[in-house]
């Protein structure tokens, strides 16, 4: 099971003010940095199964496991319990989402086994901080809740796989006679051994990047939405702190903005977007992924996240309006523009007839000093 990446859908690859680092922070033993995109050995697999659960955009995976087919897998079976031993090949491939989901979706409570883990672990700590988080917003509308079990658990004979025989073979296959033959064949296998060392760097040809041009709402997200629209509409509406929900957010946008567009131009999902004049802001916050690639990529920082998440959101999403702007059509070019008051004329106009002013006021002086000095010479010579 090896580790695969969509560059495509990573969000340091739309922009290098891109601070997210959340994969890195979940597998720092596996994800580094080269010229600004995350890599990693050809040979990594399931040891980075954590940053498959934590990335926003859903940009890695593992092979021969597709979160979004165990979610509908699992619900069709009788089993009510997730376990590395069972049925994920590691619990960190699951998100919030995923758990919140799986909670909502199925009639029976769901056990997690966390008994395989080391309880001293970085990757017992992420796996419990998720479910903690996905108990913590299921509570606020729901008494569905995920249980956590670390005691040894016993897995059911007809869903264990037998491994020894395969065991078996390994080992002899290992300490089997070397021959010449079986030299080379060792030889080959220790140059697929360093080729599997070697670091696994991606770059941004066209294909990659006419792909970062699409708007792509995670699977994960679309099992989230889906789930919640067979749920029980609460009574009331709690609003839960913004640090205690990590995979979605409300924000608001202060008189800083200068509507440069970038924000809604970049962001990966859609969650921000605008209309056909660019004359506001719209946001759909079950649409974010809270990646803050809109935050990084505003040079005003006049994009800010609301205090507080609003529980109705999951049951009565909709689309705000951040922000609205006057647009104009510029005197000079014919272009519409933001018009923030003074004279009808767009920036690029202004900055241009700033420019031409300084040019004609700086070929003015040249023009006097030359003069001067021309004089200055007359004066000299006549002495």
């Amino acid at each position: 099971m090896s580790l695969h990446l969509e560059i495509s859908s990573c969000i340091r690859a739309s922009s290098k003010m891109s601070d997210c680092t959340q994969c890195i922070d979940a597998c720092p033993e596996s994800i580094t940095l080269v010229d600004n995109l995350p890599s990693f050995a050809n040979q990594t697999g399931v040891e980075a199964a954590a940053c498959v659960g934590v990335c926003p955009t859903e940009a890695f995976s593992l092979s021969d496991f597709s979160t979004t087919e165990f979610f509908f897998t699992f619900l069709e079976s009788k089993i009510r319990l997730i376990s590395p031993k069972l049925n994920v090949p590691c619990l960190s491939v699951l998100s919030v989402e995923h758990l919140i989901s799986l909670a909502l979706a199925s009639e029976e409570e769901i056990s997690i086994d966390l008994s395989s883990y080391d309880s001293q672990s970085i990757l017992y700590e992420q796996i419990e901080a998720r479910v903690e988080e996905a108990n913590f917003v299921l509570s606020s509308f729901s008494d569905k809740r995920l249980l956590s079990n670390v005691d040894t658990i016993e897995i059911p004979k007809e869903t264990r796989a037998d491994k020894s025989k395969e065991e078996v073979e390994d080992r002899r296959s290992f300490l089997g006679n070397i021959s010449l033959k079986g030299a080379v064949k060792h030889k080959m296998s220790f140059d697929e051994a360093v080729e599997a060392e070697a670091l696994k760097v991606f770059s941004l040809d066209g294909d990659t990047l006419q792909k970062m041009k699409e708007k792509n709402l995670p699977d994960k997200r679309k099992i989230l939405l889906t789930t919640l629209k067979h749920a029980k509409v609460p009574d009331t509406f709690e609003v839960l702190a913004e640090e205690d929900i990590g995979f979605t957010s409300q924000k608001f946008v202060d008189e800083r903005c200068t509507n440069c567009q970038i924000c809604y131009r970049i962001c990966p999902t859609g969650a921000l977007s605008s209309d056909g004049n660019f004359s506001l802001i719209h946001f759909d916050a079950m649409h974010c992924v809270k990646c803050r690639l809109c935050h990084d990529v505003c040079e005003p920082d006049a994009i800010q996240l609301q205090a507080g998440f609003e529980i109705k959101e999951f049951f009565e999403p909709t689309q705000r309006t951040l922000a609205t702007f006057d647009i104009r059509r510029c005197n000079e070019c014919g272009n519409p523009f933001t018009y923030q008051g003074g004279e009808m004329s767009c920036l690029r106009c202004s900055e241009e007839e700033e420019e031409a002013k300084f040019l004609h006021s700086n070929a003015k002086r040249m023009k006097a000093a030359l003069q001067s000095n021309k004089e200055q010479k007359g004066k000299d010579n006549e002495t």
